[in-house]
């Protein structure tokens, strides 16, 4: 099983997405929807289970969609993969080594500490693959 599944992946996709709007207006699902390319019924669950999770807003009506519960800076990458997959895991079992078990924990507890970061720190990395877009033409 992989660490971050395709749920994982899109939702956080689907977060960046909504951060980088700066405007006081929802984005809707179809905004999103093509501009992460994210399937839009695939997506509608995906936002579901973040509004659940307390991450994002959804505003009705003709001009609704979709806004960040909180600021870029306060949501961490970490919540939103745990909303969408429920625990990051290494493995899905205990192993009947205890050894092994106490290794795996600490891994996991180490991964988690990878994803530490919030939304708004994600654009680092959108300012270090632009060097590499400019470096490589």
């Amino acid at each position: 099983m992989p660490l971050i599944s395709t749920k994982g992946a899109y939702g956080l996709t689907a977060m960046y997405e909504l951060s980088k709007h700066k405007e006081d207006t929802p984005l809707q699902i179809k905004e999103i929807s093509s501009n992460a390319n994210i399937p839009q019924n695939y997506l509608e669950q995906l936002l579901s289970k973040l509004r659940r999770a307390g991450l994002v807003e959804s505003i009705r009506g003709a001009k609704g969609g979709y806004i960040l519960a909180r600021k870029p800076e306060e949501i961490i990458v970490k919540d939103i993969l745990i909303a969408l997959e429920g625990d990051l895991k290494i493995l899905d079992k205990r192993t009947d080594n205890p050894v092994l078990n106490m290794f795996f924990l600490e891994a996991k507890e180490n991964m988690k500490k990878l994803f530490e970061i919030s939304l708004a720190q994600l654009n680092e990395y959108q300012d270090k693959y632009n060097q590499v877009l400019h470096y490589n033409i």
